[in-house]
């Protein structure tokens, strides 16, 4: 915004289209970096309530905003519905942001939750905001037209997501590279071939290439560690080209005409349109208020309403420019609102737990499809009977062997008597199949008699 025609920068930029494109590839590899790094076994139990929620909750939001838009802001209904679609789903970027970098840890798999909640929500949003717009079209689709169309890009884009994650991962593991630096290039660029493949065939990109990195995350590949440093490097870069972009593309000037719409807008979201999505979407999931007002509060905005918003912009549809500068201050609302909060409703609802170490290890260990070992991480649950106990006393698979142990700051060698901690993360070579027998031994909870 700085650099813009408005700020001292003086850059003029005022190409939505091309605004819209550099935002959706930049989505397109934040989604995938988050699918990437969103372990299965995390994700497993809160499947069905994430895709509940991340469906549900978007056209909740997207009816109750469009209502709020027309009968209580006074926009046309066309114009205060597509306003509701394009506000109506979680942004991954801000959501994976926060989640991961606050240090803050949530009990009952809360942020598994949010983060498939983030990542499996886009999709629907974009069709919901390509769809209202088609029906101002010369030739609108009947509603027939327009559900058979969602229907079939979810389909498509769920299909095409495995289909492609799985033939990267074996590409991977078949191909030989002689030059190691040119993995990460390799999967960058399918990135861009799942996206586009995806939408050629009319399935929905977005969804694509989320479930292709959540598929090719879970799976064992050459050089894993290093690629995934990589792409979680890309991804950050994504976010500063998407946000220099659409900064570019703000005119601040022509926000504090719409400061009084844009509050009450953006605190009717926060405060209500988005908990009843929530508490509705998860009616009878199990969770309780306290988890539910969580949920509700980490419904954050951030580029991707943005990226949505140049949608009728780009379209030239009259009074974009409103619409897209409104969306920019709720997006700017909602992070500076809700985004530096976190830490602290977390506690204040009694929700912090206690973080997960993210390991950094002096070396990596090559997966090959062919191996018959894995070098897999394990951690020692809080509570767990293993806690106390010394390495040798396990009773671990046989040929398993414990490499290293990541405690606080520290690399531990263990040895026979080396005795473990809650927390400590183990890396441990295991033939393959062991897995879960070590995940059980581990995850065995002291009992009280």
């Amino acid at each position: 915004m700085a650099a813009g025609s408005d700020g001292l920068g003086g850059i003029e930029f005022d190409n939505p289209v091309l605004a819209k494109q550099v935002g959706s590839i930049a989505l397109a590899y934040i989604l995938f970096s988050g699918g990437l790094e969103t372990e299965w076994l995390k994700i497993k139990p809160v499947l069905w309530k994430g895709i509940v929620l991340g469906n549900l909750g978007v056209l909740i939001t997207g009816a109750v905003m469009g209502l709020f838009s027309v009968y209580v802001l006074g926009f046309s209904p066309i114009i205060g519905f597509l306003l509701g679609a394009v506000v109506s789903s979680t942004d991954a970027a801000a959501v994976f942001n926060v989640l991961r970098t606050r240090n803050t840890g949530m009990k009952k798999g809360l942020t598994s939750l949010l983060e498939l909640e983030s990542g499996s929500n886009d999709p629907l949003a974009v069709l919901l905001t390509v769809s209202i717009l088609s029906l101002l079209g010369p030739h609108p689709p009947q509603i027939e037209e327009l559900a058979l169309h969602i229907f079939m890009q979810f389909s498509i884009g769920t299909v095409a997501g495995v289909i492609f994650g799985y033939a990267i991962y074996k590409g991977l593991n078949r191909i030989k590279l002689e030059y190691e630096g040119l993995y990460p290039v390799l999967i960058s660029a399918s990135v861009l071939f799942v996206y586009s493949a995806t939408e050629l065939i009319q399935g929905n990109p977005f969804l694509s290439v989320y479930i292709a990195g959540l598929v090719l995350g879970n799976q064992s590949f050459v050089h894993k560690r290093s690629n995934l440093r990589f792409l979680d490097g890309i991804a950050w870069l994504m976010q500063i080209i998407m946000f220099l972009t659409l900064g570019l593309l703000v005119y601040p000037s022509r926000i504090p005409p719409l400061f009084g719409t844009g509050i009450v807008f953006s605190l009717f979201l926060v405060f209500i349109a988005r908990p009843i999505a929530v508490f509705v979407s998860l009616f009878r999931s199990g969770y309780n208020i306290r988890e539910k007002l969580l949920v509700s509060w980490i419904g954050l905005r951030g580029a991707a309403p943005i990226i949505l918003a140049t949608f009728p912009f780009a379209q030239g549809l009259a009074g974009s420019d409103k619409i897209f500068h409104l969306v920019f201050f709720t997006v700017l609302v909602s992070l500076l609102l809700q985004g530096t909060s976190v830490p602290q409703v977390v506690r204040w609802l009694g929700l912090d737990a206690p973080l997960e170490q993210r390991a950094s290890y002096p070396f990596e260990f090559e997966n090959r499809e062919q191996s018959d070992s894995n070098l897999l991480e394990f951690i020692v649950p809080y509570g767990s009977n293993s806690a106390g106990k010394f390495v040798y006393s396990l009773n671990f698979p046989e040929n398993s062997l414990i490499t290293l142990i990541y405690r606080g700051d520290r690399h531990i060698v263990p040895t026979g008597k080396t005795t473990l901690e809650e927390g400590d993360v183990l890396l441990i070579l295991t033939p393959k199949g062991s897995e879960d027998k070590i995940r059980d031994i581990l995850s065995q909870m002291e009992t009280t008699i």
